[in-house]
């Protein structure tokens, strides 16, 4: 099969490229970055260099590839530095996931692509009410802190135009916390770097519940939904989402770092801001359970446990 990666070097790409080229799948994958390109031949891929931004570009480019199925995966995340300035984090990604999707879609359409996979977020979108792990049903936040609305926006676009999209199957993989090479969640990675200088906060006791998924099992998630029969949404986290209470001191352990300071609410909200206080506290986890049965995926890090132990690798730039 012929598939188009868009993000092929961000943290899923980088591992789901090799899987799909290993699978006996025909890959074209697109790099904003000159210098990448040569990585991406290395491992059997078709490189490609355009932004996503970048209309023209794209839809030249996923013509030119004939591809029966697209796969998006392009953020702009390269680190992740402030809780408080949650805007300013995600805005050049709220941009790829509204006006780069249409790219996507536009070239998907004229290129007589069949199917269509986008990356999404499970975890924080979900309502802050009811039980602690939600399944793909569970709406969304209705009233999240204002610095998130335009990302919540962003995402709830993505997933609107992906799933009713005409004429393509779409697929909406709703990613947890990413951990492991390329990610914040890395050895040398952002979140990482604030939990060794105790700058990542335990807040009101850690209530909030997040899910984790290590970038190689989203990579084999993403990989189980290129052939038929998958369309739909779907949560990606691993068997353990669990409270910032447990898995903040735990990885704090992991990489040799003192205990997070603990603070109280109020305190917590001059430092980290609302967005950070409702991400400790309050946020929900999600349930993999729809993907476990209806694909058969199977994890190579069932638990952020032991992923954070042996999987946590280097940073990339």
């Amino acid at each position: 099969m012929r598939v188009f990666v868009a993000g092929a070097t961000g943290a899923i790409g980088t591992p789901l490229v090799p899987m799909l080229v290993s699978g006996g799948h025909e890959v074209v994958a697109m790099t904003r970055s000159p210098r990448k390109a040569e990585g991406l031949r290395a491992v059997g891929a078709t490189p490609v260099t355009a932004d996503g931004l970048d209309r023209r570009a794209v839809v030249d480019a996923v013509v030119e590839a004939r591809p029966d199925v697209v796969i998006h995966q392009l953020t702009a995340l390269t680190g992740f530095r402030s809780l408080k300035h949650w805007d300013r984090e995600w805005e050049q990604t709220n941009r790829l996931r509204t006006q780069g999707t249409d790219h996507l879609l536009e070239g998907a359409r004229a290129a007589g692509a069949r199917r269509f996979v986008a990356q999404s977020y499970a975890g924080w979108p979900y309502a802050r009410e009811g039980g602690p792990v939600k399944t793909e049903e569970a709406p969304f936040d209705p009233n999240p802190p204002e610095q998130m609305r335009p990302t919540l926006e962003a995402i709830e676009y993505l997933e609107s135009r992906v799933l009713g999209a005409a004429e393509l199957e779409g697929t909406v993989l709703r990613y947890g916390s990413l951990y492991g090479p390329g990610t914040s969640i890395a050895l040398g990675g952002d979140i990482v770097e604030m939990v060794r200088g105790r700058k990542f906060p335990l807040v009101d006791g850690g209530s909030g519940v997040w899910s984790f998924i290590h970038v190689e099992d989203a990579a084999s998630a993403t990989l189980a939904c290129v052939d038929p029969g998958s369309p739909g949404v779907y949560n990606v986290v691993d068997d353990e989402p669990a409270p910032v209470s447990v898995w903040l001191p735990e990885l704090a352990r992991a990489i040799g770092a003192k205990p997070p300071l603990r603070l109280p609410a109020w305190l917590a909200r001059l430092v980290v801001g609302p967005v950070g206080v409702s991400m400790l506290t309050s946020v929900r986890g999600a349930s993999n359970a729809k993907i476990k049965r209806e694909l058969g995926w199977q994890l190579r890090y069932p638990s952020w446990r032991e992923g954070f132990r042996t999987g946590l690798g280097c940073s990339q730039d």
